[in-house]
């Protein structure tokens, strides 16, 4: 990779963090602010948001893991499937 490779994909990385920081800034920040900001700032506000996110990830998937298994001890059952249903009907079914 020569050095115009590196200007090209560093470039693209400041693009790419600016817009991580104006979409999940959620219209706090516009382009030209945060291309403006100091280079420090931009990435402390950068990481802040990544960490926001990444906990909130957690979150979710703690409580969506917690929701999705049964609890032993409730008292409400599976509802019987479409077919068994059926089955029981055509079981009561008297033909003459």
């Amino acid at each position: 990779m020569d050095n115009l490779d590196l200007a090209k994909s560093a470039k693209l990385s400041i693009y790419k963090q600016i817009h991580q920081i104006c979409f999940h800034g959620q219209g706090g920040y516009n382009w030209n602010t945060v291309y403006n900001m100091p280079v420090y700032l931009r990435n402390f506000i950068f990481n802040e948001i990544k960490q926001y996110n990444e906990e909130q990830n957690k979150q979710n998937n703690k409580s969506s893991t917690s929701t999705n298994t049964p609890n032993p001890k409730s008292p409400y059952k599976k509802p019987p499937s479409s077919t068994t249903l059926q089955n029981k009907k055509m079981q009561h079914v008297n033909y003459k």
